[in-house]
């Protein structure tokens, strides 16, 4: 028998963590996903509709919840916004 393939693990910057070579990865209730692909982009911002399998969700502005969207329209409190007046 020869050398089993060498499998390689690449964290991208901002994006999925790719692995190379056939793999199956186990997910943490158990089950079992297969990918015969030579790089399979596992999903590391749990975006996916295809998860644990990367579909480039991470590459949309992520949903703002309703509190947040109305905490973005209001104005900003001064109280609050620090001073740069030089005189002090």
């Amino acid at each position: 028998m020869g050398e089993p393939a060498r499998r390689r693990v690449e964290p991208t910057e901002d994006g999925p963590v790719l692995l190379y070579g056939p793999v199956d990865v186990v997910l943490p209730d158990g089950r079992r996903v297969h990918s015969d692909r030579p790089v399979t982009a596992l999903c590391t911002c749990r975006r996916s509709r295809r998860y644990p399998i990367c579909d480039t969700s991470h590459r949309r502005p992520a949903r703002r919840t309703r509190s947040e969207e109305q905490d973005a329209d209001r104005p900003a409190d001064r109280s609050t916004v620090p001073r740069t007046d030089p005189a002090g």
